[in-house]
């Protein structure tokens, strides 16, 4: 199980650390870790060139926690208890790689879009209260940060009352963690009323 646990970390850590928002943005251009708020997740990405783009990046990082999570629940019989570890070792690793990117000098995006399409795998229902929790806040307050904030620290208390098993109301619990601390810059702001609400902006003319 220890060796299932490890790959499936590994794994996870590659599919996450491949940059879709860099390589979105590079292909029309632009270097998304020099305009905006220099995020290159999709939030930044829609800001700076537009829906469509921005649209892509998030489910291509959603698509990437999906797949981290998924294989393992596929590749082991329905019987094997590492099943659900093992899926989570991967969704793990996945956060991993997309915040701290191999590929891009070990930086990267928060994770919300790669959390979003594990948990879905995990605990669907959970998920979808989170996100009716994110559409809810973002559409009074246009903070994308709040909203992301508020749906994270959502998710460990939907997975208790759906009676979901502790192992995954923890892991819910550490990705709220993981997502608050990821937007600590973003609460500093929105303390001292400085925090940016989402506009979306003209897309750029490409340059080299």
């Amino acid at each position: 199980m220890i060796a299932g646990l490890l790959i499936a970390v590994a794994a996870g850590y590659l599919l996450g650390a491949l940059p879709f928002g860099y390589l979105v943005a590079r292909a029309k251009g632009v270097n998304i870790f020099e305009v905006g708020s220099k995020n290159p997740g999709a939030t930044n990405v829609r800001r700076v060139l537009g829906a469509g783009p921005g649209n892509l990046v998030f489910f291509l990082d959603a698509a990437k926690g999906a797949l981290a999570t998924a294989w393992p629940l596929l590749h082991f019989g329905a019987t094997d208890a590492s099943r659900v570890p093992t899926a989570v070792a991967g969704l793990v690793g996945a956060l991993l790689g997309h915040s701290f990117s191999c590929f891009t000098g070990f930086r990267g995006g928060k994770g919300v879009a790669t959390a979003t399409g594990g948990l879905l795998v995990l605990m669907p229902w959970a998920a979808l209260i989170g996100g009716a929790v994110w559409a809810a806040v973002f559409y009074s307050s246009r903070y994308v940060s709040l909203a992301s904030m508020l749906a994270a620290l959502t998710m460990p208390v939907s997975s208790h009352l759906l009676g979901q098993p502790g192992l995954l109301t923890g892991l819910a619990a550490v990705i709220a963690f993981f997502v608050v601390i990821r937007h600590r810059s973003n609460i500093t702001r929105l303390l001292n009323g400085t925090e940016s609400r989402f506009v979306r902006k003209t897309p750029p003319s490409s340059s080299s």
